[in-house]
């Protein structure tokens, strides 16, 4: 499973934007709002309907760049992002956007009692 060569932080921000183009367009924007609505506040559901169609999406992206269009190839760039995240802001902005089409917000609260 050898990543395509010369993968630098620039072209993981290219892969990154087009998923995030691909997710915000026409063709795919009412499809992924549909399973939104489907899936409600269910994480469960969510994970069902709505991450199947971020990963197709990012796995057609990524094959245009070398990648291994497979679940192989998903879990070497995903692998590689977070890598990536640590040393690119940028790089984790747009995982993080991309993120956030599947994941809702999280919110912590710094009133939680957590005694026992």
């Amino acid at each position: 499973m050898a990543s395509p060569p010369n993968v630098t932080v620039q072209t993981v921000r290219t892969i990154l934007s087009e998923v995030i183009d691909s997710l915000e367009s026409p063709d795919y924007a009412s499809k992924l709002d549909e399973a939104k609505e489907a899936a409600g506040n269910e994480m469960l559901k969510m994970m069902q309907l709505v991450f199947p169609m971020v990963v197709q999406i990012e796995m057609e992206t990524i094959k245009r760049h070398g990648f291994a269009g497979s679940r192989e190839g998903i879990v070497q760039f995903t692998q590689l992002v977070r890598e990536m995240e640590s040393m690119d802001n940028e790089v984790a902005r747009l995982h993080s956007q991309i993120r956030s089409h599947y994941l809702p917000p999280v919110s912590i609260s710094s009133t939680v009692d957590t005694s026992l």
